[in-house]
């Protein structure tokens, strides 16, 4: 039997308008749906019982990639040096369930590396990857620079992406 329901998966590369903001930049609602989108992902899907509110959303830079209805598609965290690591980083890195599969999270990763190295020049990008993702990130040039551990009852590894010369 054939299913007649409508894909209603978003044309992503069509349907999909980025931004990247600071956080006095976003709207109540804009952040409203973040925060919902991280909760969807973070703490439904993987069900992870976490603070994702931990204090660093004020002074970090949004990336979103928007949906035609003002739906979260993809989003990313970026923070300065310093905040998190040595070195600026992005995460809380995030493609929505109705949105995987076209291409948007490498997307969305182009942007986050282009806007750290707009931003933080100098800097090298550290982040904390699950490590199911460390094939995905070595082929944007990050390499794994710790062992294995546990994150929330996720295997992380921490990367990084040396400063451009």
């Amino acid at each position: 039997m054939v299913s007649r329901e409508r894909d209603v998966r978003p044309r992503c590369a069509r349907e999909c308008h980025w931004q990247l903001v600071t956080f006095p930049e976003l709207s109540n609602q804009q952040l409203y749906r973040i925060l919902a989108a991280r909760s969807a992902v973070f703490v439904v899907e993987q069900l992870c019982a976490y603070q994702d509110i931990d204090g660093k959303d004020e002074n970090a830079m949004h990336l979103i990639g928007w949906g035609p209805d003002g739906e979260v598609l993809a989003y990313a965290r970026l923070l300065a040096p310093g905040a998190s690591y040595e070195g600026a980083s992005f995460g809380r890195v995030l493609t929505s369930d109705v949105a995987r599969g076209c291409g948007l999270g490498r997307a969305l990763i182009e942007r986050a590396i282009a806007a750290c190295r707009e931003y933080y020049p100098t800097s090298a990008i550290e982040i904390g990857a699950q490590c199911y993702l460390e094939r995905f990130y070595r082929e944007f040039g990050f390499v794994a620079c710790s062992e294995p551990y546990d994150e929330d009852g996720i295997p992380h590894l921490d990367m990084r992406l040396p400063a451009k010369a």
